[in-house]
């Protein structure tokens, strides 16, 4: 079973963009989900709404779409983002963990 939660997912709006050395808040971030199996992505299915990271329209599409970074460095900017987008989340206090 695939987790989905849509309250995590709407966090994005107006978060930063998780992107190494970006940070910009254009109206574009959203929840992007992570491309890899061990997410339980699959044709038609989206990762898990934990394996997110919070992007811009710009660099979401280069983690789709583009062909500026290998499979590997797409792989390890994904991790880079998603681990800013929880540290954020749980700074920010928009995420807590409970007792």
């Amino acid at each position: 079973m695939t987790y989905r939660n849509r309250a995590l997912l709407d966090l994005a709006d107006g978060a930063p963009c998780s992107a190494p050395g970006c940070g910009c808040r254009d109206g574009t971030v959203v929840a992007c989900h992570a491309n890899l199996i061990e997410y339980a992505k699959g044709t038609g299915i989206k990762a898990h709404d934990w394996a997110i990271a919070f992007l811009c329209g710009r660099w979401h599409y280069e983690l789709d779409n583009g062909r500026s970074m290998t499979k590997a460095e797409k792989y390890e900017f994904f991790h880079r983002a998603a681990l800013r987008t929880f540290g954020w989340l749980l700074e920010t206090g928009k995420l807590k963990v409970a007792p």
